[in-house]
């Protein structure tokens, strides 16, 4: 026998569910939400602390709208609007690269810019149209203010599995992901357990709680709405409790090391005229005198292609005085090159890493010295897709199309310590880094110390240097690891493996960080499993959702 819904307390409820103002004003409100969410993943316009807050805040407005949407082809248009919103604002710095670098007029810069957001918001649009279509429930009202954690739930995990597929497809771009935007704050301390896509999830799932509190106020369900607020709160306390978990134990004796950002800008760097008088000035700067002998460094990190030519053309009058420098200095220089490799059948170009030992008498490569070659390339700027052969060219981009190297690299092995290389855009991908710090299969040790190599000279003094700091800050915390940043304009930077910044150098400004490192060894849980519990949350909560979703039948 079939119960039927009482009508006086599903039409507060309906209420509460219709679509609120009209539907140019909902997309008003999207739009806008999506251009203040791209303002948190650095402080900069905003503070610091308010970060978390106001992501989750401006996340809270777009679930409202989409879970009050008549549909889930109108919560994907909603989800469009904020993904294209806070592309087209938060990553505005590509414009930069293509028409004052790249030599693309700026027109053409700002549509390129503008189909690239339209094509990252795809996947906000996607995850809308699944939350709204999970959470719907055949349009009962009743049944929609009745589950409201499992529709917090079910809108979390929609979300969170399109940041993993933005992350992951064509090589993945997951600049602008959700969980950054709270490397401080009350969720930061779950980073060890479920890395950047966990916290992801849990600001998502904040912010679908907030949007149902709301949309189900003054109905009978609010209670249920003010449980997921409080399960969301819960959470946090419980971050702020382990925060206070040290994951890692010390390694070691501490490395003196110096950070040198040279603050070249691009338009000289690759100027062959200017390139023996800029390395002259970069050597002098890495090789100024430390304030006691006691501090003297026994690392040098110099950026990404701080030597713009590959190994092999480079004169040995530019060779010869770093090679006197690392012998001077009795210290290992660590610096960003091109290599080019002559193999048996082929040749290889990769974005490298090498070091310059004391007792070093010829230039890297020339005989098997240490080296790290670029993985996760740059599309278009290190390698070409296919078919965008004439678009690399339009931007007369140097050095675009690199070999890959492996995945899994030995580490530089120095003092005791085994430092982790990775180039620029790569510590934007947390899974590939947590595998550094494991051991290796051919038994080389796990990174104690990480370091990072980047130019971002290509983007100015932008937003985009102060996001990439706020992205190896939570590369620090997922893997309880230091991160040490040389940068050629910026942000140059000491983390610790807390993810709180011990030191940094203001932006394309010429100096020097000198800094003690302690290396850690010790594995988080998000170290050993990476992204794979988060993943199987995720879809255990769309299976969930779907369970529920199905039609009732009747008794």
């Amino acid at each position: 026998m079939s119960r039927s819904v009482p009508t006086d307390s599903s039409a507060p409820a309906q209420r509460a569910h219709s679509s609120a103002g009209s539907p140019w004003r909902t997309r008003c409100w999207v739009l806008l939400a999506g251009a203040v969410q791209a303002l948190c993943y650095a402080p900069g316009p905003l503070p610091a602390w308010s970060l978390p807050f106001v992501q989750i805040a401006s996340l809270a407005v777009l679930a409202a709208c989409t879970l009050g949407a008549a549909g889930p082809r109108q919560a994907a248009v909603l989800g469009w609007l904020f993904g294209l919103a806070q592309f087209a604002i938060g990553v505005y710095w590509l414009t930069i690269s293509m028409h004052q670098f790249g030599g693309m007029a700026l027109p053409l810069a700002i549509g390129a810019l503008l189909l690239f957001a339209a094509a990252m918001a795809l996947y906000a649009a996607g995850a809308c149209a699944l939350g709204a279509w999970l959470c719907a429930w055949h349009r009962n009202p009743e049944q929609l203010a009745r589950r409201q954690i499992l529709n917090a739930v079910a809108w979390a995990c929609a979300w969170t599995l399109s940041e993993w597929l933005r992350g992951t497809l064509f090589t993945g771009f997951t600049w602008l992901n959700a969980g950054y935007a709270h490397a401080e704050g009350m969720f930061a301390a779950w980073a060890p357990f479920v890395g950047v896509y966990g916290l992801a999830w849990l600001s998502a799932f904040a912010a679908a709680s907030i949007a149902l509190m709301a949309r189900a106020k003054d109905t009978p369900y609010d209670r249920s709405a003010a449980a997921a607020i409080a399960l969301t709160l819960l959470t946090g306390l419980l971050g702020i409790a382990w925060s206070h978990i040290d994951w890692a134990m010390p390694q070691g004796q501490p490395l003196l090391v110096r950070l040198v950002q040279p603050a070249t800008p691009q338009s000289d760097k690759f100027d062959p005229a200017r390139f023996p008088a800029i390395q002259d000035r970069t050597r002098q700067l890495a090789g100024l005198p430390a304030k006691t002998p006691q501090d003297q460094p026994k690392l040098v990190v110099l950026p990404e292609t701080v030597m713009p030519i590959f190994q092999d053309q480079v004169p040995p009058a530019i060779w010869q005085p770093w090679l006197d420098l690392a012998r001077r200095m009795d210290a290992g220089l660590l610096l960003g090159l091109p290599l080019h490799e002559r193999l048996p059948q082929s040749e290889r170009y990769t974005n490298s890493a090498t070091v310059i030992l004391p007792g070093d008498h010829q230039p890297p490569l020339s005989a098997g010295q240490w080296h790290y070659d670029k993985h996760h390339l740059v599309p278009f700027g290190e390698f070409i897709p296919p078919g965008f052969r004439w678009f690399v060219h339009a931007l007369q981009i140097p050095l675009g199309d690199f070999d890959r190297g492996p995945l899994r690299q030995p580490p530089l092995m120095l003092d005791g310590q085994a430092l982790a290389v990775n180039i620029c855009y790569e510590d934007a991908f947390g899974e590939e880094i947590a595998a550094a710090v494991q051991p290796g299969e051919d038994g080389s040790p796990g990174a104690s110390i990480l370091v990072n190599l980047s130019n971002l000279a290509w983007f100015g003094n932008t937003w985009a240097l102060r996001q990439h700091l706020w992205i190896s800050r939570m590369r620090a915390l997922e893997t309880a690891r230091p991160v040490i940043r040389a940068t050629n304009t910026g942000t140059t930077a000491a983390i610790g493996p807390d993810g709180q910044v011990r030191g940094m150098l203001d932006p394309a400004t010429p100096g020097v960080l000198d800094v003690e490192v302690q290396g850690a060894q010790g594995l988080t849980p998000y170290a050993r499993w990476g992204n794979g519990p988060i993943l199987i949350w995720v879809l255990l909560g769309l299976l969930l959702a779907w369970r529920y979703r199905r039609p009732q039948r009747s008794a």
